[in-house]
Parts: C-alpha cells; structure tokens; sequence
C-alpha cells in the first residue's frame, strides 16, 4: 500500500511539472494558427506521455541496461529541463501577483483606474526564456553521451622537497573508476588504455571502481585492461562499488565470492591489490612507502572498510609515503588529522558528477557541494590529494564538461 502511495505522489508531482511547463509552450504559441499550434500541442504531450511509460514501466521489459540508462537519460532529462523551465515560470507569476495585487489597492484616479484595467498576461519574454535555459539543460545531457569515451590527460607535475633524489622524474599514471559494466564499445575503451600506456609511465595506480556490481562485468574487458603494464608494477586497491554492496545475491557466501573472483581477475591481469597493506618502492637504494586501503569514507551512506592504521604500520621510517584511497573524503576526515607524514594521496570516486564546467582557471560542479576535494589537486599544509574525475561512468551514460580522465603525475 505504501508503494502505491508513493507511486501515486510521484505521478502527481510529475504531471504537475509538466502542467506547469506546458503553459510556456502555449503562451508562445497563443498567436499560432490552428493546427500548427494543435501540432505543437500534440508532439509536447506525445513526448511527455512516452517517457512517462517508459520511466515506468521499462523495468519490466528485456531491454539492455545501456539502452535503459539511454532511455532513462531522454525521459529524466526532459523532466529536469521542464524544472528549469517551471523556475522560470513561477518568477512569471510572481511579477503577475505583484502587479495584481498593485491593481487592487491601487487609488482611484486615472493612473489606478489605468492599473486596475490592465491585463497582466503571461510574459512570452520570461516564458521564451524558461524555455531556452530548459532545453540548454536537455540538449548538454544528450550531447553529453557522445563524450563518455572522449579521454582526456590531465599532465600533473608535484615536487615535493623531501621526494628521494634516485624517484626525482618517476612517471606515474592514474586510473580510477572504470566501471567496466557500464562500457558498450571495447574499441573505444582500447583507444584509452593506448593513451594511456603512450604516457610510457613508469608505475600505474589503479584507484578503485574497477566493476558495477558483478565481476562478470570483466568478460569483454579482462584482456585489454591487462594491458596496462609498466616497469614498477600496476597497484590497485577496491573502491565502494567493487564489493557488490548495491545490487541484490543469493546468500552472503555469493557475494563474498564475487569479491574473491574479482580479486583473482585482478591477479591475473598483473595487477598487485593492496587491501589494508602496503609495499616499498625501490629505486637505486632509495625507497618510498607505497599505502593501500579498501574503500573509507566519510558520509554515512558508503561503505567503511579501510583500515589505515593496518596499513600504515611499519611505514613509519620510510621519508615518503604515497595513500591510495578510493574516496576523497578519507583526506580530510582520517589522513590528514592521525597521518600527517602521508604528503601524497591519491582518491577518485567523484566522477566529478559527470556534469559540470571546466576551463582554464574555472572549474564548477554540483558535485563541490557535496565533496570538499573533487576533482584534481589540492593542498594542506604539506599534503596533497589529487582526485582522479574517472575513466568510465555509472547512471547516466555520458558527460557533460567533466570528461573522463587519464593523470600523468610527474614527479620533478
């Protein structure tokens, strides 16, 4: 019974967003002939009507999870574009309460009787402009999805005053986020690993994320992301998604077994997962103390399996420490506080929520309002994070400004 309230709450708010909306399109089209404006009147309501069935119902149907998060894309896309419109819209009204009200208590006199004989219409200025902030909105989620394999290199150059003199121009390269069961175009995704491995990097950190939910997801990608190889090794460590923590199994035992068939994946790919551990990186006698965790963060709704003090222990004497945490949020809640000789960390996990502006000297994402640190670097004091913005995706299927991300971290 509750589900069909909600439902019911959720159709009601969905009809009245797009009752709202629609009066934009008819006070633009007042002036239209007949059946022209019946035509525009009909293709709004055929619109509306086919992504209302599909958002819900497509759930019921054998339809493929990338044409459903395609699907899901057009029809949520429209609604949040008939939001934008709506704000618009209720400034409209807004004007045409004042000026109402100004009708109503204004004097008698020429000047009141002008007032109060007025016709305080809907402006076609704000309505036209509702519309066009409207579809900006949609037509950027749209053309988004043709960005999602458009990697981008992000050339990051850190020097560090007690970096150990025989690492000084170590070539490192950043990966996180992958999300394998999103991916449609394996010859797309290829074109990134050979970007990547065009760095010539001498080490590759793997930051997380590797699948969606099921380590089935690897099927069509295991071979290519195998590829990935450099002189110092591959690391990796588990981000929140890797753990099958959002979908439903069988038992317990079933889960707990994806997470094993995912860890041997990584194995077999040459990759070395440092879960709660760490490694000493050696070059000419000199060493650097590199530090993994499984996922750790912050807010309440993601998983905490990290265990830093674990694999922090016996690192104490090394000069230079590199973390790899998958989120972000672990910088300031737990590495800055209790380890502050941790002088570089390495997170992803924000996506940078795929949506967002980025140009030079400018960055912007609604995703700052959630994470303090969400895309590149950042500093306190004598540390660093750098947040990787992800190589793949996950929910909608593209990006807008926020491109997918391959890191060169030079160190000179």
């Amino acid at each position: 019974m509750l589900s069909i309230l909600r439902s019911t709450w959720v159709i009601l708010i969905l009809l009245a967003i797009d009752w709202y909306a629609f009066q934009a399109v008819r006070t633009l089209v007042h002036g239209w002939h007949g059946k022209a404006k019946l035509l525009i009147y009909g293709a709004y309501l055929a619109f509306s009507l086919i992504s209302y069935l599909f958002l819900f119902f497509s759930a019921s149907l054998h339809i493929p999870m990338h044409q459903r998060m395609t699907g899901y894309t057009i029809a949520i896309g429209a609604i949040l574009g008939k939001v934008l419109v709506d704000v618009w819209l209720l400034i409209d009204d807004i004007r045409r309460g004042i000026a109402w009200l100004a009708k109503l208590w204004a004097p008698h006199g020429e000047i009141g009787d002008a007032v109060r004989d007025a016709t305080i219409s809907r402006s076609q200025f704000l309505s036209a402009t509702g519309l066009i902030v409207g579809g900006i909105l949609y037509g950027s989620l749209l053309y988004g999805m043709s960005n999602k394999y458009r990697y981008r290199i992000h050339h990051v150059k850190l020097h560090f005053p007690d970096f150990p003199e025989a690492f000084r121009g170590l070539r490192a390269v950043q990966i996180s986020d992958i999300h394998a069961g999103s991916f449609t175009r394996p010859d797309l995704v290829a074109k990134g690993v050979q970007m990547a491995m065009d760095l010539k990097p001498d080490i590759i950190f793997f930051t997380g994320d590797l699948i969606n939910n099921h380590h089935e997801e690897l099927a069509d990608y295991q071979e290519l992301f195998s590829q990935l190889k450099a002189p110092m090794g591959v690391y990796s460590i588990l981000g929140n998604h890797d753990y099958g923590d959002y979908t439903q199994w069988p038992s317990a035992e079933a889960k707990a077994k994806n997470l094993e068939q995912l860890k041997q994946i990584e194995a077999n790919m040459g990759w070395h997962m440092l879960n709660n551990a760490h490694t000493i990186l050696d070059r000419q006698g000199q060493q650097i103390a590199l530090i993994g965790v499984e996922n750790w963060s912050a807010l309440r709704h993601f998983s905490r399996y990290g265990d830093l003090k674990k694999a922090y222990a016996g690192t104490e004497a090394y000069p230079f420490k590199i973390l790899l945490s998958h989120d972000p949020t672990h910088w300031d809640a737990q590495v800055r506080p209790e380890f502050p000789d941790i002088q570089l960390t390495l997170s992803g996990h924000t996506h940078g929520f795929q949506f967002g502006v980025e140009i030079p000297g400018f960055k912007w994402s609604p995703c700052q309002y959630v994470y303090r640190q969400w895309a590149g670097l950042y500093r306190e004091g004598q540390q660093y994070i750098y947040v990787n913005r992800g190589y793949g995706f996950i929910g909608y299927p593209g990006r807008v400004g926020i491109l997918p991300e391959i890191t060169l971290l030079e160190f000179v």
